[in-house]
């Protein structure tokens, strides 16, 4: 049996985190990094988590889900646990495992609870170390993980708490027979919370099979669709070979912080962040061709502000949690309305307003319309765009007379330049230089000769020939 409570948007006094029965050393580790306001899923999740309640949390992307979970987690281990895995929380990717882990880290820093980040990409020695060292909360993604469960490295016969944060997506990503062999490694006892963005009938049963009558918390405002009302969205059919400039004007849009560009393919990502660094716009790429490593500096870098573009596939962005984010830009359609929300999510996060600018290609209409009637966002034809259009600067706030460089393009490198103008025309070689050899002199005749021989271009002699021999060789 499962129990449903929804959180209507009403004119409420908002509560604190210790009012909500968070010990005050969490408090004040959250309060020294100016998180004072719980937001409304961590105020619904928080108090029935602390009671040992199995959950269902399902609210959408950027509103606070990992103190929803996390909070009531560090609490109930107490406040010196004993060594060794404990808890244990599964997400989909890697860049999402390192997120999750710096929060928990950030409440725990004032009791001696250790975390560990177990992901693949990193070297097995710091992980084992790590878990050696007994970090009682493991969060990781279910294959390392599983890897090192199998090695005898991990042992996760003594979890109380398992967490498996965005759900829906460790599912669409296929990691479902890996999410049930964790659930056979941990005893049946544990309390078990799901948090999802959306609710798939996978995500329904999985619940049923593993969950003890958990209870379902929805996070929705009344006013609000299937997308969130606190992000504007535009879109445009635009063109191909527009679309660079497009993004260079949109990218000096008035207001425009931190932004992400989503595209279709790896390859993709890394043309259009190189292009864009050309273009004088700080951008980096993410996707998952990078190594991890380079991944990590990525985000690293995009979340400092040392870069404020990042450009992402589908796959490597899931793991994105950035607060700050103002824009998203569709470079390409989302595969479908799933994949679009978790998109769009990236901005409009931590009760922030954000932008989210969708490109539709000719070749994409029929999906586009899939997804605008799924989301009944009553746009079946995006508008035809150019970056010139008067309306595109309009609706998004760009100066009049912007154009889409910071700086001028970039020279062609010398040895381009003389291949492309100096070099012989494919299919078009002058015939002069057929009558000299490679050092330029003038072939001799047999030279001539043997080339004309070659090509079949020599010319017989006028006249009749003389036969010179018979056929058995003898002389005529």
């Amino acid at each position: 049996m499962m129990l449903a409570t929804r959180l209507e948007k009403t004119h409420r006094r908002i509560l604190t985190f210790q009012e909500l029965g968070i010990d005050s050393d969490i408090v004040d580790a959250l309060a020294a990094k100016g998180i004072t306001e719980p937001f409304p899923i961590q105020e619904q999740a928080i108090p029935l988590a602390l009671t040992g309640q199995d959950i269902i949390g399902q609210a959408k992307t950027g509103t606070g889900k990992t103190f929803g979970f996390g909070l009531p987690l560090i609490q109930s281990l107490g406040f010196d646990p004993e060594l060794g895995a404990k808890a244990l929380v599964v997400v989909p990717t890697r860049e999402l495992a390192i997120q999750v882990a710096d929060d928990l880290v950030l409440a725990t820093a004032n009791r001696p609870t250790k975390v560990a980040t177990i992901v693949g990409g990193r070297a097995f020695e710091g992980q084992i170390a790590d878990i050696e060292a007994g970090a009682q909360i493991i969060v990781g993604t279910p294959g390392r993980i599983i890897d090192l469960n199998k090695q005898k490295k991990l042992d996760l016969s003594n979890i109380r708490f398992m967490v498996l944060d965005e759900a829906d997506e460790m599912l669409d990503l296929g990691f479902l027979p890996d999410v049930e062999k964790l659930f056979a490694f941990t005893p049946d006892g544990r309390q078990t919370m799901l948090f999802s963005a959306t609710m798939p009938g996978a995500i329904v049963s999985l619940a049923r099979r593993y969950q003890n009558r958990p209870v379902h918390i929805r996070v929705n405002d009344p006013d609000e669709g299937h997308t969130k009302a606190d992000i504007k969205q535009f879109f445009y059919r635009a063109h191909s070979l527009d679309k660079d400039e497009t993004v260079g004007r949109i990218l000096q849009a008035e207001g425009r912080g931190k932004t992400v560009i989503f595209c279709k393919t790896k390859r993709q990502a890394g043309k259009v962040a190189e292009e864009l660094a050309d273009r004088g716009f700080n951008a980096t790429a993410l996707h998952g061709d990078m190594s991890q490593e380079a991944r990590e500096r990525s985000m690293a870098a995009f979340r400092s502000g040392k870069k404020d573009i990042l450009v992402a596939t589908e796959v490597a962005a899931r793991g994105i949690d950035v607060d700050d984010v103002t824009h998203v830009i569709n470079y390409t359609v989302p595969e479908d309305e799933k994949n679009y929300l978790h998109r769009t999510g990236r901005t409009g996060r931590a009760g922030r307003t954000g932008i989210a600018v969708t490109f539709v290609d000719w070749e994409d209409l029929a999906r586009w319309k899939h997804i605008n009637e799924a989301l009944e966002l009553g746009v079946p034809e995006p508008v035809e765009t150019y970056s010139s259009s008067a309306h595109l600067f309009t609706d998004l706030g760009i100066p009049a007379g912007t154009k889409g460089r910071l700086k001028p393009a970039s020279a062609k490198p010398a040895g381009d330049s003389v291949k492309r103008e100096g070099g012989r025309p494919s299919g078009d070689r002058n015939r002069n230089n057929r009558d000299r050899n490679r050092s330029g002199a003038p072939r001799s005749d047999a030279a001539g000769a043997k080339r004309e021989h070659a090509t079949g271009e020599h010319k017989r002699p006028s006249g009749n020939r003389q036969r010179r021999r018979t056929r058995g060789g003898n002389d005529a």
